[in-house]
């Protein structure tokens, strides 16, 4: 499997209170362990994403748990009012303890 490769929208500006929507996906197989190898016959080892968080300037905006049953390549959309420039810090955590993180910045004009 290639490294898990994640990809955020977020717009770079907005006005001071406005509501702005951010979109996550990440690309990851998402193998719930219930599947077998068609070769082998052995079960497929679980292997999710099961947790994701999104901080603004240091303070979480949005957070949530995955379980097996979310597709591959997991899309996430929400909102977060901005009041302030900043930092966006987006991650991810998988089943062996691989994080995957990206950032982006948005400007409060």
């Amino acid at each position: 499997m290639a490294a898990p490769k994640p990809r955020v929208k977020v717009p770079k500006k907005a006005s001071k209170g406005e509501v702005i929507t951010i979109k996550t996906l990440i690309s990851h197989p998402m193998e719930s362990g219930q599947r077998k190898d068609k070769k082998t016959g052995e079960l497929i080892p679980r292997q999710i994403i099961n947790k994701f968080t999104c901080e603004f300037n240091g303070q979480v905006v949005f957070t949530c748990d995955m379980d097996p049953a979310v597709s591959a390549n997991p899309y996430l959309e929400f909102n977060a009012k901005i009041e302030d420039s900043g930092t966006f810090k987006f991650t991810w955590v998988d089943d062996n303890g691989s994080v995957y993180t990206t950032e982006k910045k948005l400007t409060v004009e």
